[in-house]
């Protein structure tokens, strides 16, 4: 009887096949990548994990939960928004899914990205002020308490808001975990380490107000019912804490590999070199421009 309330915890509390085929996508492509580059251990099980953690964070069980209590809600968000974009790009996995793309597909995207479209896009994509400012802007806008009260009631914004904040994640830690020097990489090394400082304040400044704020700032979860015998403020104040502590510490590891390429790059003189490439490529275009 424990192990059949254990698997319907498996169960999705709402069905989204959009979201069932983005998994299996991602799956076969790394798979068939693995069988073209050589992938560590240690990258699979980063990968296998930030995959599992997102697919139980969307499409179990959790999910109604998460609907019903505000401080489940923010570990999920902890999760899509953090954990496991965080995971699965630290596994490195793009060169391995577009290994793993038919050949005709792959040709067609290296086609694309040659485009002025395809650049316009990886441009937009990799922009070292756009993405980290995106990143922190989806935490925030979504806990507006209006914003809140709609996107929790309308399945439509629901799924807008956990898509948003999970394909920000990944965005912004792509940017983050970058081993290169820049260029060819979209943001500096030390860039990298400074940027998770500057995302993490504003979102432990939030976490810090809803916490300590008495008044019930979301009153959706109490209307609606909450899954578990808690007072609001209770609720409230642990919501917050998990935004003010461990989506800090996430970040802190993240800052941490950044630095570790930083340190790494710059032992190998690999900085200087990539200045002098982009002085050389600098005055290169400013000759052909005259």
């Amino acid at each position: 009887m424990d192990r059949m309330d254990s698997l319907e915890w498996l169960v999705p509390w709402e069905f989204s096949p959009t979201l069932v085929a983005s998994f299996v996508v991602a799956i076969v492509l790394f798979v068939r990548g693995q069988r073209v580059h050589h992938v560590t251990i240690a990258r699979r099980i980063l990968f296998w994990t930030g995959l599992v953690l997102l697919y139980l964070s969307m499409h179990t069980r959790l999910d109604y939960y998460a609907e019903r209590m505000f401080f489940i809600h923010r570990i999920q968000h902890l999760v899509l928004h953090h954990l496991g974009p965080l995971l699965v790009m630290a596994a490195f996995p793009g060169q391995v899914m577009r290994a793993g793309l038919p050949m005709s597909w792959r040709v067609r995207l290296r086609d694309f990205l040659r485009t002025g479209s395809g650049r316009a896009t990886v441009a937009v994509l990799t922009n070292k002020i756009f993405v980290p400012t995106l990143f922190v802007f989806l935490v925030l806008v979504w806990l507006i308490p209006s914003v809140q009260f709609y996107s929790m009631l309308d399945w439509r914004l629901y799924r807008l808001m956990n898509w948003s904040v999970v394909i920000s994640g990944f965005m912004y830690w792509n940017l983050i975990l970058d081993r290169r020097p820049a260029p060819p990489a979209a943001m500096t090394p030390g860039g990298r380490v400074i940027s998770p400082v500057l995302t993490m304040l504003p979102q432990m400044v939030a976490g810090a107000v809803i916490a300590f704020t008495e008044s019930d700032i979301y009153p959706l979860f109490e209307l609606c019912g909450r899954a578990i015998a808690m007072s609001a403020q209770t609720d409230q104040t642990i919501g917050g804490l998990t935004m003010w502590i461990p989506a800090a510490l996430v970040e802190v590891i993240g800052l941490m590999v950044a630095l570790g390429t930083l340190m790494r790059l710059s032992g190998k003189g690999r900085l200087r070199k990539a200045d002098r490439d982009a002085r050389a490529r600098a005055k290169a275009r400013a000759a052909l421009s005259a």
